[in-house]
């Protein structure tokens, strides 16, 4: 079966830091492109940053870069969103995502992805 678990969410001050971690079973990270996504309250889900396995290309939102990185460890299986200086508008629940489009070299990622987690709740006060 196939699954990614989330974990690493929780309640921050402005300025502070996450690590959310994306663990997946019953498929390799590495035959995938991986995405982040978060959904805030009363908005759409937005893709924030993906990853292509195979040459490690990176994509990144705009209002994320320079803050957020993406990394995958193949050994674990899992993929990690540092999160630094976080910022309130940065508050919501946050999926990882497997096999999605993701295209670096465009800046773009798409919103559809085959695998999908249940999502870990960021919130950042003020």
């Amino acid at each position: 079966e196939v699954q990614l678990v989330e974990s690493g969410g929780g309640l921050v001050r402005t300025g502070g830091s996450l690590r959310l971690s994306c663990e997946a079973s019953g498929f390799s990270f590495d035959a995938y492109n991986i995405g982040w996504f978060r959904q805030a309250p009363g908005k759409e889900r937005e893709g924030i940053s993906c990853l292509i396995s195979n040459d490690g290309s990176i994509y990144y939102k705009d209002s994320v870069k320079g803050r957020f990185t993406i990394t995958s460890d193949t050994a674990k299986n899992t993929v990690y969103l540092h999160m630094n200086n976080l910022q309130p508008e940065d508050t919501g629940v946050y999926y990882c995502a497997a096999d999605l489009i993701c295209i670096p070299a465009l800046q773009a990622m798409g919103i559809a992805s085959e695998y999908w987690g249940q999502g870990t709740q960021v919130t950042v006060s003020s």
